[in-house]
Parts: C-alpha cells; structure tokens; sequence
C-alpha cells in the first residue's frame, strides 16, 4: 500500500492520535512552565520550594501511572480518553481558582497524571495497537501533536500572558481540552482497528507469544534497559529546566539561547517522520541501539558550548533524539512483548519516564546549589548515556536468538 493510500484510509486514527498527543500538553513541563513565576508569586513560593511541589506531584503521578496505564488495555481508546479529557478540564479550571498550597500539590499530580501520562498513554497505545505493518509510521505521524504543542504552545500562552491573568489562561486551557473532546468523539465514532480484518487482532512478540506485565518486569532485558528510558526525560527535562542558569553560565542573552528551540523543533519532527520509516524497515531494536547516540553527543557540544551557534548543533543532536523518543517505546514494546498486554507494559515505561522527568530537576537543582554548574554537570550525563548504551546493546543481543516476530501485514494497513 503506498504512503498515500495508507494516509487516506486510515487518517481517522492518526488524526484522533495527534489530537490525544496535542492534549498532553496541558500536563508537560513546557505548559506549566510558563506560568511558574506567576504561580510563585501567587502562593508566595520560592524556586525551591515551587520545585519540591512540581517534584513531589509528578513523582506521584509516575507511581499512579503504573497501575492506571493498565485501563488501556481493558477500555477502548474513545471511551476512556472522554474520561480522561473531562477530568483533565476540571484540573485546568481547579488550577484558575485555586488559592491552597497543599491543592497546588495535587493540581500538579492530576496535571501530571492526565495530560502527561494518561494523555500520552492511550495515544501510544492506540497506535501501537492498531497497526500492525506500519506502526512506526502511524506513532510518528500521531507523535506531531507532540511536537505541536512545544512549539506553539509556549509561545501563545507567553504572548497572552502580557494581557490577561495567568488564571483565566487555566480557564483557556480547560476550554481547549473541551473542544477537543467532539473532535475525537467523531473521529472515533466508529472505533475499529485497522487491524480488525487480520486473523489475529494482537501481534506477537518475543517466543512467538504475548507477554504479560509481570513476566516482561523479571526479564533481564527490562531491567538493562530502564537506564536508556530514564535517562533522557530525566536530564532532557532537567536542560529545559535550568535554561535560564545555562544561558547566565554561558554568557548567553537568554531571548537568544531560547531563539534555538523552534530549531530543535523542527529536527525533532523530521527525526520523528524519518524514525517511523526505520522502524517499520528495520524494526525498533535498530533504533534502541542508537537511541541514546544523539543525546550523548547534543549534551556532550553544550556542556562545552562557547558560542550560540555551537549551542545550535547541541539543540539539532537534541532534537535527532526527542523524534526517536516520540516513536520509538511504543513500537519496541509491542515488537518485543506483544499487543496484548501493551497497555500494562507501556504503563511501566511510561511511569519510569515520568519518574525521571520528576528527578531530573530536583537532582540538577541541588548539585548547583552544590557548586556543579549544569553545563558541566551536562558532560558528565554524558557518561551516563554511553553507559545506558552499552546495557541496550547488552540487553538486545542476549535475546537475538528469541527473534521478535515477523510483522504480518494487514489488509487495511
């Protein structure tokens, strides 16, 4: 089936897959980010303090997602993301008139827990589940509202920010996830799998069979291969987090330093794209190999950075990695493990990647107070990839002789 015969029979579902991705955002760093100063001096907090809360609820929603990413697997993606999105509004418009600290706390949980795990969750899943042939396609074409919602998102919010109360921008935010709630009801109006005309719903994994949550959790492979899932929303967020200190480090106008998102940006989509077409070619063990390659190398040119356009070639290695992140887990999983357990097994991924995204932070910000500035702590996260590296490459050769199964094609995919 060409490119275009694929896009048109099945762009219900990757379009319904952007708008759960393009949800998320209401609950990813870069959103609540925008509003951090404005939060602080709301509740009279400091940076630390606003980032013990941050830490503390997205901490808590990692721990939830590991037994809430389950109902992927035992509810349609339409019934559950309508849940999902309807609590999702109700937490963007507790956080407009909220006025308690320890509320802020659970605020930034559900935030966390709904938008950035459950949101992104079921996207995955979706995808991972209803493709079969090109499932490295269909979760980069789905993975754009990703990217979408970094690049404008910030940029809107910040602009309107000039003029209106940063709570009755929560307010916006709810309404936007309400509006995207018709749009995927029709979308999804009559919910079926591009697969449901194959022999079998479910693709098999590793030992031609589906593995359970449990079983895939005393695998060696997992446990080499944790470090690789933690490692870049870990010290990934920790980078977009202590922006501001790399740019005062580096002697950077930070108006210029932040100029090199849009770049990332774009790379990242165009990694996503070209990642998609690899995987469904060469399968995800390939892209494991080389995930953590870019991000080596991206942390490596901006810890030593002396000039912006040097920052600029880090930001493009950076974005290389953030497309192959965007696509790869949710395609490795359901090559390895099977799709029939996916939602349980993505829940585990999804809630470590949560976790580190949570950490990240918290262990950035204290090694600064420590003395370490966060570009040299960069070169020795450097070390830390090379060495998450080499376990993937470990962990993926110990199972070669259970060989992943052949993808099967399916007649509307």
């Amino acid at each position: 089936m060409s490119l275009g015969d694929f896009l048109r029979e099945n762009h219900r579902f990757l379009i319904a897959g952007g708008v759960l991705t393009l949800t998320s955002s209401y609950g990813q760093t870069y959103f609540i980010a925008i509003f951090a100063a404005q939060i602080m001096a709301a509740f009279g907090l400091t940076d630390g303090q606003w980032g013990l809360v941050y830490t503390i609820g997205t901490t808590a929603s990692a721990l939830c997602m590991f037994w809430a990413g389950v109902l992927t697997d035992r509810f349609r993606a339409r019934a559950l993301a309508l849940y999902v999105m309807l609590a999702l509004a109700v937490v963007c418009l507790w956080m407009s008139f909220n006025t308690s600290v320890a509320a802020l706390v659970l605020i930034v949980f559900f935030l966390r827990l709904f938008g950035q795990g459950m949101m992104s969750q079921i996207a995955i899943v979706a995808m991972a589940r209803w493709f079969t042939a090109r499932r490295g396609l269909a979760l980069s074409i789905s993975s754009m509202g990703f990217a979408l919602g970094q690049s404008i998102y910030p940029m809107i919010f910040a602009f309107l920010l000039i003029s209106y109360s940063w709570r009755s921008l929560w307010v916006v935010a709810a309404a936007l996830v309400v509006i995207a709630i018709p749009l995927l009801m029709t979308l999804l109006k009559a919910e079926r799998t591009p697969q449901s005309l194959a022999e079998d719903a479910f693709a098999v994994g590793l030992e031609n069979r589906h593995w359970t949550r449990s079983e895939v959790l005393k695998t060696p492979l997992f446990w080499m291969l944790m470090p690789m899932w933690l490692g870049p929303p870990a010290w990934g967020t920790a980078m977009f987090f202590q922006q501001v200190h790399i740019a005062e480090v580096k002697g950077w106008p930070l108006v210029d330093y932040l100029a090199l998102l849009p770049l990332l940006t774009s790379v990242s989509v165009a990694s996503t794209i070209v990642c998609g077409q690899l995987i469904d070619r060469f399968g995800s063990g390939l892209l494991a190999r080389l995930f953590l390659v870019p991000y080596a190398l991206s942390f490596l040119v901006i810890g030593l950075a002396d000039d912006l356009w040097m920052a600029a070639i880090g930001m493009m290695l950076f974005g290389v990695g953030a497309g192959v992140q965007a696509t790869l887990p949710g395609a490795f999983w359901a090559e390895y493990f099977g799709t029939r357990h996916i939602g349980a097994i993505k829940a585990v991924s999804t809630s470590i990647m949560v976790l580190g995204s949570a950490i990240g932070p918290g262990i950035s910000g204290l090694l600064i107070d420590l003395g370490y500035s966060y570009p040299d702590q960069m070169l020795a996260q450097v070390f830390y990839f090379i060495a998450a590296n080499a376990l993937v490459l470990i962990g993926l050769r110990s199972v070669n002789h259970l060989r992943p199964a052949a993808k099967v094609d399916v007649k509307s995919a």
